[in-house]
């Protein structure tokens, strides 16, 4: 092969190269998903993962990040939702979303305890017993079905004997309110949070059971 012939390869390579670029960036993450590709759990749970916390903070008087959960809180006792504040949300924040995870749950997806959604920008926490029966959130504030398929907060609850499971207790800060279905699960509001949350914080307890 001469270098005339070679040197003619290797314009058209470059040529080919140039020209697959904008379909192999086309066909990202967010058209795979349009056709239906099927995320995995963390994608539909949670926004963006570079998202940060950007000033945003959540803190609850009954939990300290790090910390054993109350009895009060969890289902050994009356499952009282716990007191939460927050603070220093982002310019062009119109909503908040607030849940409570337990991602050690042996399901294979995790337990959604606690989803509220559409909370007002001008809300600054929850008093305690706020997602408890007879409790009052935010107006305006939608609280989605738990995994156990209610609504409201469902206190901790882990195998008996079981390790200490986390309890994840997540803020988002959106752009906008959601337009959710009446009935939709925490994991389609978890994927609708995408492209609409400006930033999010959280803090996590543990518990478990020994009888």
């Amino acid at each position: 092969m001469n270098t005339r012939m070679i040197q003619s390869f290797a314009l058209l390579g470059s040529l080919l190269l140039a020209g697959c670029a904008p379909s192999m960036m086309e066909g990202g993450a967010v058209k795979d998903g349009a056709k239906g590709g099927t995320p995995s759990r963390l994608d539909v749970a949670q926004p963006a993962p570079d998202v940060a916390a950007n000033g945003l903070v959540l803190t609850s008087p009954e939990i300290a990040d790090g910390s054993t959960i109350p009895v009060e809180q969890t289902c050994t006792g009356d499952a009282v939702s716990p007191a939460l504040a927050w603070s220093g949300a982002p310019e062009g924040t119109v909503s908040y979303v607030l849940t409570a995870f337990d991602p050690d749950a042996p399901t294979g997806s995790g337990f959604w305890h606690w989803v509220n959604y559409n909370i007002p920008a001008s809300a600054t926490g929850f008093d305690k017993g706020a997602g408890s029966k007879g409790g009052t959130l935010p107006e305006g504030t939608v609280t989605a079905n738990n995994s156990g398929g209610s609504a409201g907060y469902a206190g901790p609850c882990p195998p008996i004997g079981a390790a200490a499971h986390r309890y994840q207790f997540t803020l988002y800060a959106l752009s906008k309110t959601l337009d959710i279905p009446a009935g939709a699960s925490p994991e389609f509001i978890g994927f609708n949070l995408n492209g609409a949350t400006l930033a999010k914080t959280s803090f996590t307890g543990t518990y478990g059971r020994d009888k």
